[in-house]
């Protein structure tokens, strides 16, 4: 590692951190350190450092802006790459977005607002990057990254830069092809349309209002952790389980909603991974219904 570290170092690829703390740059304020971070400062530099990896066949990590991630305790071996401000880029033409991969997608959300389009009302409460929300397919409100999607440019584990269209993702309730083809996600570009700017921030006021009444923000926690089944809400099965408030280390299950699990000040990622094994367990046991996590897990076990 030491050498390969050197290497990086020696290949002017961005800052390199060794034995890195990955908590703070989670939004659960979970997780060990990295072995290797990298942060790149430019997509040239993106491209370089897979390229770089590639080569020698070193496995790498994406992380983006932390949110729907639960990092081990004992951290991730290898490298992990931290997209930085250098793709933070937004260009508005028309009613067509381009946007950078580690722009943040609430941000996006609320100019897009201003500009008068419709059609990213729904992501005004998702905390995560542009790259995040198209590699899961981040929705909520009855709409998705798959409706307003037009394509995506993606540095894949090769380091070769291509443009994939909407159809190209293959998406599906929070999954798109990205899962089971590694890439990093530079820049998506969305088709919005013209709105009124009343009727938009009306809807984005009232998401934004029930947000705050209904879910833990103010606690350290990742948003949803289990997909919903089919016909069915997750958090209304965990609740008649009785398991708000059931707590594991410094972990909780949110009273306010019970499909957010939040970190009372001390939690470590196994509490957490505790607490969901024992809502699954459980939810099957009385429902028959297999809770599937919707939070990505990383790390060394």
């Amino acid at each position: 590692m030491q050498q390969l570290i050197s290497d990086l170092r020696a290949a002017n690829i961005g800052e390199i951190r060794t034995n890195e703390r990955l908590a703070p740059y989670t939004t659960w304020k979970i997780g060990g350190p990295a072995d290797c971070l990298i942060l790149p400062n430019t997509k040239e530099q993106v491209a370089a450092v897979i390229r770089f990896l590639h080569q020698r066949g070193v496995p790498w990590t994406i992380i983006g802006r932390g949110s729907n991630l639960l990092v081990s305790d004992k951290g991730i071996r290898g490298v992990v790459i931290k997209l930085g401000t250098a793709l933070e880029t937004l260009r508005f033409e028309g009613a067509t977005v381009h946007v950078g991969g580690s722009y943040s997608f609430i941000k996006l959300s609320v100019l897009a607002a201003k500009e008068g389009l419709t059609g990213l009302e729904f992501a005004s409460g998702i905390p995560g990057s542009v790259g995040g929300a198209v590699y899961m397919n981040a929705g909520a409100h009855g709409s998705d990254v798959s409706r307003i999607l037009k394509q995506a440019e993606v540095i894949l584990d090769t380091g070769e830069l291509v443009t994939m269209q909407a159809d190209d993702l293959q998406y599906a309730y929070r999954h798109s092809i990205l899962h089971t083809l590694p890439g990093i996600v530079t820049e998506a570009v969305f088709e919005l349309q013209v709105g009124e700017r009343k009727e938009i921030a009306g809807a984005m006021a009232a998401y934004r209002d029930r947000r705050l009444r209904t879910q833990p923000l103010q606690l350290a926690c990742a948003g949803s952790v289990f997909r919903n089944p089919n016909g069915g809400f997750a958090a209304k099965l965990i609740e008649e389980a009785g398991l708000k408030g059931k707590r594991v280390g410094g972990a909780e299950i949110s009273t306010l909603h019970a499909n957010f699990i939040v970190n009372t000040g001390d939690a470590k990622a196994e509490d957490v991974l505790t607490l969901i094994a024992e809502v699954q367990e459980i939810v099957l046991k009385q429902y028959g219904i297999s809770l599937v996590p919707e939070v990505l897990v990383m790390g060394e076990r």
